[in-house]
């Protein structure tokens, strides 16, 4: 049989992802009827790790908006069976290079009716990023089959603390007693199912019926708390975006001021109005269940969170 092609695209900031990516795609790399290419993002600016004050809080606008950075481009003129991007959320969006990527010419040819996997990991909001990453690969005539989510391993309040200090120190060890920031190893480790089970599907042409591959293997989980966060969220970030925007470009002294301003704006909404909101929430979700299962379920598509062929892929 001729070999089935598999493009893997993915920026990592910092080299979780990659770390991610690697051990869902390891059998698919082991298996000769299967060629794989990895493409990794590069912006031209670089985005630093750890990320500075001021530079990370200066990506929000054009993360919201999804405004494009210059990236160097792809020199690749192979024919890809399956996708698999794999991309970082930054403010509730794909991450700036993700964007640009997706924007771009080549990605215009190569997306264009092929079958994508999306891999996120991040701190545990994804919703709002995915959607965007669903539109754009609409744009791009492409077809959203399976997505998979990773997300860090403490609770909302630990991860607000660890996950913060990770971006701007590169220190991830635990500390006061909360779990160390990042995915957890032993489910980067698990990640393999889903490439055993792409092996599957690959070899039996499944790819081509655009249809999920990888049910039934708790690829993703909407926590139904935080849905409602998220698309507050996404709200004011878009408000302030625009706001900021305005009052100059990214990297403008002008803006210094106002980012300060918004985070404590913001700060202040996560101590006072966040807590009351869940609280309100969580009365609205058992008056009205029917309708928080719904949106559970449509936020998981299109692999869902069953777990029949986890004994399988084990």
């Amino acid at each position: 049989m001729n070999k089935k092609k598999v493009l893997l695209i993915s920026y990592s900031q910092t080299g979780q992802l990659n770390d991610v990516l690697s051990s869902l795609s390891s059998p698919l790399l082991n298996n000769t009827n299967i060629e794989v290419t990895h493409h990794i993002i590069k912006p031209k600016k670089n985005y630093p790790f750890p990320w500075n004050f001021f530079d990370f809080m200066d990506c929000f606008p054009e993360s919201v908006y999804l405004e494009p950075c210059e990236i160097e481009n792809i020199e690749d003129n192979n024919d890809y069976d399956l996708i698999i991007l794999a991309y970082q959320v930054w403010f509730l969006s794909p991450s700036i290079p993700i964007t640009s990527f997706l924007k771009s010419s080549w990605a215009k040819q190569k997306f264009k009716n092929k079958p994508v996997i999306t891999l996120i990991g991040c701190r545990n909001m994804w919703i709002m990023a995915q959607e965007k990453i669903k539109k754009m690969l609409l744009e791009l005539d492409a077809k959203l089959i399976d997505n998979v989510v990773l997300i860090d391993k403490g609770n909302s309040l630990e991860t607000f603390i660890t996950t913060p200090r990770w971006m701007l120190t590169g220190k991830k060890n635990s500390i006061f007693g909360l779990s160390s920031a990042g995915i957890d190893e032993n489910e980067i480790i698990k990640s393999q199912r889903f490439g055993k089970a792409l092996v599957d599907a690959l070899l039996n042409n499944k790819e081509k019926e655009n249809k999920s591959l990888l049910y039934g293997l708790k690829a993703v989980e909407v926590n139904i708390k935080l849905i409602k966060s998220e698309q507050i969220g996404i709200k004011s970030f878009m408000i302030w975006g625009n706001l900021i925007r305005k009052i100059g470009k990214q990297g403008s002294f002008a803006r210094k001021p106002v980012l300060i301003i918004y985070l404590l704006f913001l700060l202040s909404m996560i101590i006072t109005v966040v807590p009351i909101n869940m609280i309100i929430q969580s009365i609205l979700r058992k008056i009205n269940k029917k309708l928080a299962i719904k949106q559970k379920e449509f936020y998981e598509l299109p692999s869902g969170s069953g777990n029949e062929r986890m004994k399988e892929y084990q």
